[in-house]
């Protein structure tokens, strides 16, 4: 784990639109506090189904780490935090101890009167 922060494991996907749609608003949160000194760091876990899409995406949308891609982590992680959709952030103290598998929550639609 990274040295006393707080993590947040950001399952996402190139192909996904809403990763898509939540990865800049991610972004943003993410350079907030890191702005503010805050001990807290993000690790993409990639669900694309090429190194070139990981790759593509991680680029191009991600200012944090990742796991590499192909390495055989990303279905232990997914079984370990039972994730089964994406996007979906989990967040664990410095230990890997689960905080909240709910950070991402789901835009409300407005309803047309």
């Amino acid at each position: 784990y990274m040295g006393g922060k707080i993590v947040g494991i950001y399952f996402s996907a190139h192909w996904c639109p809403p990763c898509k749609q939540f990865t800049p608003m991610l972004l943003k949160a993410y350079e907030t506090i890191k702005s503010e000194n805050k001990p807290f760091e993000i690790v993409f876990v990639s669900s694309d189904k090429s190194y070139n899409e990981f790759q593509s995406y991680f680029k191009e949308s991600m200012n944090w780490f990742a796991i590499p891609y192909g390495i055989g982590k990303n279905q232990t992680l997914k079984q370990k935090y039972e994730v089964t959709g994406i996007p979906t952030l989990v967040v664990v103290d410095s230990k890997g101890n689960l905080i909240t598998k709910t950070a991402k929550k789901k835009k409300k639609k407005k309803k047309k009167k």
